[in-house]
């Protein structure tokens, strides 16, 4: 039985992880840590996890945490990871973090996106998680950065697209749509349900939203040259999902038949992309809940250009089912154990 840690159980992704191991068979969470709730028991900060969870969340202490897991799920804010990463690293432990940390390569993009990066020599041994594209990598890592929720919505929805040579990267819009569970569990003004609710808004326009460079940088390495998009957030009064919608110009005529064959070409095996038939888009209601990312495609014969729709979770595939995904690759689990949930409907 694998042990496991859940640093920062407080947080929307923290008590998903929970929820998700609970039902894994080859998992035991082992300690969870909370700086803002500890000493109380998680059940009482999260009523849903009552007679299945009544344990005490502990204090941030890195030495006393790795005593008690062999891997360890860091779901803190950017900056805070990178303060106690390196000691779960120096103590022989598997990490996979949930922030942006170690998602990007470069420490210089790191520090004009975030601020200057603590351990910037762990940035080469951290490998961006998303299973479909870098599956061996992780398998042989011991720091598994996981993707950003939009990044993962965005850049499954482009792979194939962009592998195979057929989409203009100088051409590409991404306009993403999420649920307010991406904001985070903490107190802010324009998360209120006043401020949220019956009300939907771009946010981070003009090319701003921190998730850019971790796309692009994603995105540059499937097309093999630098790529620049277009991105725009929006924020839609629901708790969970994002919904993608992709745009960009073909690099000579194609059939919305053709791109199907790409997709299920590209995706074969994969047991959480579901490439949707001709006509049919995803929606996020479909996949609520669970670790699949739902991919519908179609060129607009008016202009020319290709569609690419894509949902997921955020929380679940955006967040911390991939992270669960990735422990099992770590693990040389099964990659889909403990995922098989189906999606929650209506």
């Amino acid at each position: 039985m694998l042990k496991v840690a859940v640093v920062g159980a407080s947080g929307y992704t923290g008590i998903e992880l929970v929820r998700l191991l609970h039902a894994h068979p080859e998992a035991a969470v082992t300690c969870v840590t909370s700086e803002q709730s500890a000493g109380k028991r998680l059940s009482d900060v999260f009523p849903t996890v009552r007679s299945r969870y009544d344990v005490v969340l502990d204090n941030l202490e890195p030495v006393r945490v790795a005593e008690k897991a062999d891997l360890i799920f860091t779901a803190l804010p950017h900056k805070a990871a990178m303060e106690v990463v390196p000691t779960f690293l120096a103590l022989g432990k598997q990490v996979v973090d949930l922030s942006a940390d170690y998602r990007l390569h470069d420490a210089a993009v790191y520090g004009q996106w975030y601020e200057p990066h603590l351990n910037p020599e762990l940035l080469e041994r951290a490998v961006y998680g998303l299973p479909e594209l870098r599956r061996e990598e992780i398998a042989a890592a011991d720091l598994v950065a996981n993707p950003g929720c939009y990044p993962t919505s965005i850049i499954l929805g482009l792979a194939p697209l962009l592998k195979s040579g057929l989409i203009d990267p100088a051409t590409i819009i991404a306009d993403s749509k999420s649920g307010v569970s991406g904001a985070g569990r903490s107190a802010k003004v324009d998360s209120l349900y006043c401020e949220v609710n019956e009300g939907f808004k771009a946010y981070g326009v003009g090319g701003v939203h921190r998730h850019i460079p971790e796309i692009e940088q994603e995105l540059s390495l499937l097309a093999g040259s630098p790529v620049v998009i277009s991105f725009t957030p929006h924020l839609v009064p629901m708790d969970r999902g994002i919904l993608s919608t992709v745009y960009g110009m073909p690099v000579a005529p194609v059939t919305t038949d053709r791109l199907l064959e790409i997709y299920h070409d590209h995706y074969d095996g994969e047991a959480f992309v579901r490439v949707l038939p001709a006509g049919q888009f995803p929606s996020t209601a479909h996949v609520r809940g669970s670790n699949f990312c739902d991919i519908g495609v179609t060129v607009d014969q008016r202009s020319g250009r290709i569609i690419v729709v894509s949902a997921i979770d955020n929380l679940v595939k955006g967040a911390s089912g991939q992270a669960v995904q990735n422990m099992n690759t770590l693990a040389g689990l099964p990659e889909n154990m403990g995922l098989e949930l189906m999606p929650l409907y209506p």
